[in-house]
């Protein structure tokens, strides 16, 4: 429901904005500021995706829960999305979520609400299935599928006589 609020919501503030600005500054103004914002959105993520990439590779290198870099790369990417979005509410938006300390707000509001059960870095250890099993065999099943005798002297079909 909140979805569909939004969708209906974003597109009238962005039409009333255009209206209003437009009639205040006059058309060519208002799409200067509009291709202007983009540009200068699109600038501005290049240099903090580029940050939020190398905060992601060190959270991987010093074996750290990944997921604050994480969420501040889905951020910069939805406001990226935002911003190349014609519109001055969307732009708005965008340029609060290029803010670090917004990014960190919302964060900090999510991590209430989710719980993280746990967070493990490098290869799943490895269970014993059975008593004396060792650790360079791996024990597997398999069925034949020929019934006896339809296949003489171990031919697979597969080669040409």
């Amino acid at each position: 429901m909140w979805l569909l609020l939004a969708f209906i919501a974003f597109p009238l503030i962005e039409i009333a904005l255009f209206i209003q600005v437009g009639g205040l500054i006059g058309l060519w103004p208002t799409l200067a500021i509009v291709i202007l914002t983009a540009l200068l959105g699109t600038w501005l993520l290049r240099k903090q995706g580029a940050v939020a990439l190398a905060d992601l590779r060190r959270s991987f290198s010093e074996v750290e829960d990944p997921s604050e870099p994480l969420a501040h790369g889905a951020m910069l990417l939805f406001a990226g999305a935002l911003l190349l979005t014609p519109g001055f509410f969307t732009d708005a938006v965008g340029f609060a979520l290029l803010t670090p300390p917004v990014r960190r707000k919302i964060f900090i509001e999510l991590r209430k609400r989710v719980h993280v059960a746990r967070f493990q870095a490098g290869p799943q250890p490895r269970t014993e299935t059975r008593p004396g099993a060792r650790p360079d065999i791996i024990e597997g099943d398999y069925e034949d599928l020929d019934p006896p005798g339809s296949r003489p002297n171990g031919d697979s079909g597969w080669t040409r006589h």
